[in-house]
């Protein structure tokens, strides 16, 4: 981590620890966007907990 900060600067580093929730934020926002508008069972069968639920609901 030192050799990044002396590499990008202390400032840049201050900087992009600012916008890491932003971008976390964002990133989740974008993740269930994609879902919703796209095939939400083909990407919900990957989770363990919901791919039992639609077994039968062929």
């Amino acid at each position: 981590m030192q050799k990044l900060i002396k590499l990008i600067g202390p400032k840049y580093v201050s900087i992009a620890r600012a916008w890491v929730p932003t971008i976390v934020g964002w990133g989740t926002v974008g993740g269930v966007g994609v879902v919703y508008f796209t095939d939400w069972r083909l990407i919900l069968d990957y989770v363990p907990y919901i791919r039992g639920k639609f077994k039968n609901d062929d």
